[in-house]
Formats: structure tokens, C-alpha cells, sequence
């Protein structure tokens, strides 16, 4: 069955994508949410839903809306009866492909009945980034259901896929109780803001996991920063001990996260090499792939400096930024000299473009304009 397009818009708030190691009551990967609604469309509610249309994605919110309380009647009643029945829990197991999605059924409930709410805690997420007040700030974040713990956790994982800067959150926060030790904070009810920031810290794994030559970068540079901001966040306000439950968590996902960089660090200085490097044989050619890899290296390179307290990559990180540096340094004056002996070839001309593009971001806008006076002045030799 392909994804379910309306029911997964109904809670998207509170969807992550996979991989999730850390899990909590506010949040559910969209394979599990699949998985639900594969069983509720196909197996619990075929009176009232046209499986065809769900299979097909052809089915909108809007007539999906007036069904939900029949849905989640159907929803309750089905996870009521497996808790009374060994083999109704059997089977509603293998219905929802395996326990994780049996054990994550009642969050999918859970926010179904909050839908509305879901959508109100947006708004008030989008609505801190203009607070400029950190004590009002904290007051608003009282305002949240904290008493009511699983409600609280889909709201604040809601809010806060939309607050620009998550680290005013945590400090609201502290500020407010007086102490950033991790049990003061949990003991609080705001865990579940903590718990939301890893959630959200997480979700933006997947998109950097190394990928072919056209993958948009800037979205991999956005969920590199997103995910040292929401890091950062938490370890730079809470007093997180190493084998604390969140010191656990937030030293796993920096290992993660830098294991899914790391391979890409590694090849920028090899691109750069490629790409402005002629080759020793044959025509002279530059292959447009290898001229986008290296560009897009380079800013990658930048990113992973800027957000390097939230990665486990210092060592790697200096040699990559210094070895770059002298590297694009090289090749660029080589292919300079070049075009003075030779102000009409077009493939040096071309590597000094992409070249000094690097050097802007590597060095600095005024190091590539010196070297765009340079280039133009070879070419005016000819």
C-alpha cells in the first residue's frame, strides 16, 4: 500500500522519519504510522472507508475528518480486546508488522484525538519566535498541559518543529526553575520539551546520509545546523551527566550523526583534486559531476565547522578544513598562471570559476574577489 497521504496528514506534526533509536510518547516514525493506518484502512474499518481510495492515496482529509470518531471507536475497541486476548494481541501484532507498531498504537491515538490541538501548537510555536521576552516565554510554556504528561509530549513536539531558536526554550526554562540540573528539570513536567528537542535533534539524521552528486545540499546543510541547534539546545543549558538518561541520548546521536559525515568529509579533498587538476592524458575535458561534488563539499566543509561542538569530528574536521584550504590555494594558482599562458582556454577558465566559488566560502569574499581581478586580468592578455 503506498503511504497514507490523508491519515498521515491529520498528525504530521508528530511524524518522524527512520532511522528512530530514541523514542518517546510525542512522536512516531511515518513507517509505523503507515503500518496503523495499512491496518485500520484494510482490516479494521473497510464499512466505512473505500480501501481502493486508501491504497491509491486518493483520499482527502476532508472526508476522511467526519469519519474519526468512528475510526478511533474502532481504533479503542480493537487495542481494548487484545489486551484481553492473547491471540487478538497475536494477531493485531502481526497486523501492525511487528510489536514496535503494537506498542506505538496508542500514541497514534493519542494524537489522532488531539488533531485540533496539534494544529493550535504550531501556531504557538511559530508564535515564541516573535517573544522577545524570556520570562513571558516561560510563562507561555506553563500554559502547556504539563499535568498531563502524553498530551503535553505531542504538543511540544508539535511547537517545537516550528521555533526558530529552540536554545531560548531550555534557557525560559531553566530560568524559570531556578536550576538546569537534569532531575530538577524532569521532575518539573517539562521533560517532555527536552524529550521533543531530541525527538526533533534525530529527525534530521536522515538527511545526512551521504547521497549521490544532485542531492540538495542546502537541505543537507539545514539539517546539519537544525539538528546543532536543537543539540546544542539541550547540552548548553541542561546539566547533563555522561551516563544520564539524556547525556546517553545526546552522546549517541552525536555519534550517529558524525558517522553519517564522516564519509563524506573525507572524499572533499580527493573532488577538489579532480576537479581542478588536468588530467595527463587525453583531451582536456572537466566532468560536470566531479566540478558540482567539490562545490558542494566545500559547503558542507563550512557547515560541519560551524556545528562542530555538536559532532565528534574535531581531528577529522581540522586535517579536512587546513588540507582543503592549502589545497584550493594550489590549484588555484596553478590554473591562474595557466590562463596567463593561455587566456583563451576555456577548461582552465572554467576551473578558476568553480575554484574561486570555493575559495569565497573556504577563505573569504574578499580573497575571491582578488582572485575574479586576477582571472580577468589574464584574460585580458589575450
Amino acid at each position: 500500500m503506498a503511504p497514507g497521504r490523508p491519515f498521515a496528514g491529520l498528525i504530521d506534526a508528530v511524524l518522524v522519519e527512520d532511522p528512530v533509536e530514541f523514542t518517546f510518547a510525542g512522536s512516531i516514525s511515518r513507517e509505523r504510522a503507515e503500518a496503523i493506518w495499512t491496518w485500520v484502512a484494510r482490516d479494521l474499518c473497510a464499512d466505512v472507508i473505500d480501501y481502493e481510495r486508501a491504497a491509491d492515496n486518493s483520499l482527502e482529509m476532508s472526508e476522511l475528518e467526519p469519519l474519526m470518531p468512528t475510526i478511533l471507536k474502532k481504533m479503542r475497541d480493537a487495542a481494548q480486546a487484545a489486551k484481553a486476548n492473547v491471540e487478538a494481541e497475536r494477531r493485531l501484532i502481526a497486523q501492525l508488522r511487528g510489536e514496535a507498531g503494537y506498542e506505538r498504537l496508542p500514541i497514534i491515538m493519542d494524537a489522532l484525538r488531539c488533531r485540533a490541538l496539534l494544529v493550535k501548537a504550531q501556531a504557538f510555536g511559530q508564535a515564541t519566535n516573535d517573544m522577545s521576552d524570556d520570562a513571558a516565554l516561560g510563562g507561555a510554556l506553563q500554559s502547556m498541559p504539563l499535568q498531563d504528561a502524553p498530551v503535553a509530549a505531542l504538543l511540544l513536539h508539535a511547537a517545537v518543529g516550528h521555533v526558530a531558536n529552540p536554545s531560548r526554550m531550555v534557557k525560559s526554562v531553566v530560568r524559570l526553575l531556578g536550576s538546569g540540573k537534569e532531575a530538577v528539570v524532569e521532575r518539573s513536567g517539562f521533560a517532555p520539551l527536552i524529550d521533543a528537542l531530541l525527538a526533533h535533534a534525530q529527525n534530521q539524521a536522515y538527511l545526512l546520509k551521504p547521497v549521490g552528486t544532485f542531492a540538495d545540499i542546502d537541505l543537507t546543510c539545514r539539517g546539519l545546523e537544525r539538528f546543532h541547534r536543537l543539540v546544542r539546545a539541550v547540552a548548553g543549558y541542561v546539566e547533563l551527566s555522561r551516563n544520564s538518561r539524556w547525556g546517553i541520548v545526546v552522546g549517541s546521536m552525536t555519534k550517529h550523526v558524525s558517522e553519517r559525515i564522516e564519509p563524506r568529509l573525507k572524499q572533499i579533498l580527493p573532488d577538489i583534486n579532480q576537479t581542478m587538476r588536468k588530467g595527463r592524458e587525453g583531451a582536456d575535458r572537466l566532468d560536470d559531476d566531479r566540478l558540482l561534488a567539490a562545490l558542494n563539499g566545500i559547503y558542507l566543509l563550512a557547515t560541519i565547522r560551524d556545528c562542530r561542538d555538536s559532532l565528534a569530528l574535531n581531528a577529522l574536521l581540522d586535517q579536512a578544513w587546513s588540507h582543503a584550504g592549502e589545497t584550493l590555494e594550489l590549484h588555484l594558482n596553478r590554473n591562474l598562471d595557466a590562463l596567463r599562458h593561455n587566456p583563451d582556454d576555456v577548461m582552465t577558465a572554467r576551473r578558476l570559476e568553480v575554484g574561486i566559488k570555493m575559495a569565497e566560502v573556504r577563505f573569504n569574499r574578499q580573497y575571491a574577489d582578488t582572485l575574479r581581478r586576477a582571472r580577468l586580468s589574464a584574460e585580458r592578455r589575450g
